[in-house]
């Protein structure tokens, strides 16, 4: 069972940064972040997948979030730069594929991640 705590939500004005943190009781080889805004579905926005030494990222993040991993201090790390008002929502931490199961970008190849955490709140005002 792999626990996962997400801190570091709050608000700021857009252009702003944050850096969400996720720190986990076992590390896995796939941990990623999502988010789910008001009224729409639970969607990807960064996967570490170490095994592989890949990183992905949302097309609407590339070059303002960076998902990093820290295992020595079991954490990972969503830095969040330039914000806009569309990336308010609740992230979620999440890690680990079914036995047979494959690393992906917001998911595993065929189902869900195994763990996600409680979430954390991101606003951010114009």
């Amino acid at each position: 069972q792999v626990q996962l705590k997400e801190s570091g939500g709050g608000s700021v004005q857009a252009g702003g940064s944050l850096r969400l943190s996720c720190t986990y009781t076992y590390g896995t080889n796939c941990m990623g972040w999502l988010r789910q805004a008001p009224g729409k579905q639970r969607e990807g926005v960064a996967t570490v997948y170490t095994a592989a030494s890949k990183k992905y990222y949302a097309d609407s993040v590339k070059g303002r979030f960076t998902i990093s991993q820290d295992n020595s201090e079991s954490v990972v790390y969503l830095e969040m730069n330039n914000l806009q008002p569309g990336d308010t929502g609740m992230y979620y931490c999440a890690a680990d594929c079914a036995l047979g199961d494959y690393c992906t970008f917001g998911s595993c190849y065929k189902g869900p991640y195994n763990y996600f955490g409680q979430g954390t709140q991101v606003t951010v005002s114009s």
